[in-house]
């Protein structure tokens, strides 16, 4: 109480007591003294060789100018980081080139690995033939030449496939087709062997060629042919009839140029004259046609190059290789039509086939008559130049479509 009577006292002595909180004439300054600090800041006088103390530290602007205070003691926490902008969804997988590019390097490997592998399976279920004969044989001689042999056998058709392809006997054993392939440094030639041609079959005397077969299998057949043309057989090639269909099928048909309007009862063949698509079935019976024609069997050996040769062409189109079901039907057909020589490896096998659409110079051995009967001194000629592999001095007169002089 009296505290508080004391202070509310502004008029008399009593102002005086505060003098100790305000400084001597505080009071005085506050009744319109002239001095207008009520205290004073007594200097600090600094020691000499003291250590001077630390500067205050640094307020942000808004605090030194009238912001708040920092809490005495400590320095003013950092201003927080702005919040980072929302990150944006990056581009699908799928627009991105790169992508693209890897799926199509990976479509390209597999199909690599398809065209290889497929090929390869089929030829691992393909059927091996020991063509070599064990007797004599010509000493080996400078390029390649192929035996290629178009077999008679139904082994594999059923009753109604042997009717449709007009067949006739499943025991038949015989060789329609005989062909030799010569590949060197020369013109690709191929020659065409008339199945009837009598020939000295040994073990057996002077026969049609093709029983050397059915004789002796193929070591005679090879054994016959290296004795009468002085060439040494390096592969062996051998389809069967179901072969050439499912061949031909597999392609999508070939192209056939018919000179004439055929009809032939016993092969089954009735075609119109001029260029045009047949299935397998024609194909085949283009290539046996003969009883319509009055040469016969030397109009089937030019039939026969023409399916062979169109053939090739398709197996070895771009269309073959691009269109996946056709290579491999293609494919699947060689082990159950086709033989070939146990020397012939898959690589042989494909540089045959390629030669077959690259031949150059065609013809049928030269012929003394129509009854194939053989012209042994321009056969002697035909024979010597393919044995030396100098194909490009055959002449037109030793290599004729026919075999028949000119």
């Amino acid at each position: 109480m009296g505290m508080a009577g004391r202070g509310n006292d502004t008029g008399g002595t009593g102002g005086e007591d505060f003098d100790w909180v305000y400084g001597p004439g505080a009071q005085e300054g506050r009744r319109g003294s002239a001095d207008p600090e009520p205290t004073r800041r007594i200097p600090v006088q600094q020691r000499p060789g003291a250590t001077p103390p630390p500067p205050p530290p640094r307020l942000p602007p808004a605090q030194q100018y009238g912001g708040t205070p920092p809490p005495s003691g400590r320095r003013p926490a950092p201003s927080p980081a702005p919040a980072p902008a929302p990150r944006t969804r990056g581009r699908s997988r799928w627009t991105r080139p790169r992508t693209y590019l890897r799926l199509v390097l990976l479509v390209l490997v597999l199909w690599l690995v398809f065209l290889v592998a497929v090929p390869l399976i089929a030829w691992n279920k393909v059927e091996k033939v020991d063509f070599e004969p064990s007797a004599e044989r010509p000493a080996e001689q400078p390029g390649t030449t192929y035996l290629l042999v178009g077999s008679d056998s139904r082994a594999g058709l059923s009753p109604e496939e042997r009717r449709k392809l007009h067949t006739g006997d499943a025991a038949s054993e015989l060789t329609d087709t005989i062909l030799l392939l010569h590949t060197g440094d020369g013109p690709t030639t191929l020659v065409s062997i008339p199945r009837d041609s009598p020939l000295d079959i040994p073990g057996f005397g002077t026969s049609k060629v093709n029983s050397a077969y059915a004789k002796g299998g193929t070591p005679l057949l090879v054994q016959t042919l290296e004795k009468a043309t002085g060439l040494r057989v390096d592969q062996y090639v051998e389809i069967g009839f179901g072969g050439l269909v499912g061949v031909v099928d597999a392609v999508g048909g070939i192209e056939i140029c018919p000179r004439q309007r055929i009809r032939d009862k016993d092969s089954g063949l009735n075609v119109k004259k001029g260029c045009q698509e047949v299935d397998g079935a024609t194909a085949l019976a283009y290539a046996r046609a003969r009883k319509y024609s009055p040469i016969s069997d030397l109009a089937r050996v030019q039939q026969q190059r023409e399916v062979i040769a169109a053939v090739g062409e398709e197996v070895l189109s771009p269309w073959s290789v691009l269109n996946p079901v056709r290579w491999w039907e293609l494919n699947a057909a060689v082990p159950d039509f086709f033989r070939f020589g146990t020397t012939t490896g898959p690589v042989d096998a494909g540089r045959w086939a390629l030669a077959m659409t690259k031949v150059e110079k065609s013809c049928t051995v030269p012929l003394a008559r129509a009854d194939t009967t053989w012209d042994t001194a321009r056969a002697k000629q035909l024979f010597g130049k393919i044995a030396a592999d100098r194909t490009d001095e055959i002449t037109a007169d030793l290599c004729t479509a026919t075999g028949l002089a000119r």
